[in-house]
């Protein structure tokens, strides 16, 4: 085995070690100056608020964003619809944007920020907290909505982007009074314990049985193995989703 100074002495890019010292003390790198310096940190933080801001295009919002850290300021001139507003002023900060999303079946009008997640938006805009927020990284299916009939992690995605989208939350399933197969299946099967997942796992449901009426147990299985119940009630979650395909339809 190698001893202490194998490590040190056999880089021949580092001063060999003093015999009986301690070991030299290593050259810092000069760090960039604010006034024309760049630096790791301004980069990435400059090229992430140009990400968010290049999604902005959209819905009528191009800016011109300075990706080594200086003001985010709009170069281009807003666009009216119907009397509302999109974009932001020439010359001001980019903070907020107007989007038109269609949540359902009503169309909404939102003033959202760049970075905001489709999922902030519902529940902290729109006052839809049906949608739940568990691991905010996309693994757990907690905050799953159907955008254009098609599941979506609501949590990883910038509301900025679903302009003139349609959206669907646990709130739109049921008609008045009325639920839905798929309500009411999880209502009689018991295909919930804390409810956390419960919304989640509906609509991932209801997007499956809108393509597949009549799907088989490992074709539920598969589709709702990306949402996760920390109850474990998966039992009765499949029960339901059995039971709902052989409802008559609402």
């Amino acid at each position: 085995m190698a001893n202490g100074n194998d490590l040190f002495d056999d880089d021949p890019g580092q001063p060999k070690r003093p015999a009986g010292g301690s070991e030299p003390a290593r050259q810092q790198p000069a760090k960039a100056g604010k006034a024309g310096g760049v630096t790791r940190r301004r980069f990435l933080v400059g090229a992430g608020t140009a990400a968010a801001a290049g999604a902005a295009v959209g819905t009528g919002v191009t800016a011109g964003i300075n990706a080594f850290g200086g003001d985010e300021t709009a170069q281009s001139t807003t666009t009216a619809v119907n009397g509302v507003t999109f974009g932001v002023p020439e010359g001001q900060s980019i903070a907020q944007a107007v989007v038109h999303l269609n949540v359902n079946g009503k169309d909404e009008f939102v003033s959202v920020m760049p970075h905001q997640t489709l999922a902030q938006v519902l529940r902290e805009n729109l006052g839809l907290t049906g949608t739940k927020v568990g691991c905010d990284r996309s693994e757990c299916g907690a905050c799953t909505v159907l955008v254009d009939g098609v599941p979506q992690n609501s949590c990883s995605i910038l509301a900025i982007r679903e302009e003139g989208k349609k959206i669907l939350t646990v709130e739109g399933l049921a008609k008045g009074t009325t639920l839905s197969n798929v309500q009411q299946a999880f209502l009689e099967k018991m295909g919930y314990q804390c409810g956390f997942c419960t919304s989640g796992q509906m609509l991932q449901a209801t997007a499956l049985l809108q393509t597949n009426p009549n799907p088989d147990e490992a074709t539920i299985r598969r589709a709702l193995s990306g949402n996760l119940c920390k109850c474990a009630g998966y039992p009765n979650i499949l029960a339901a989703v059995q039971a709902a395909a052989k409802a008559k339809p609402a």
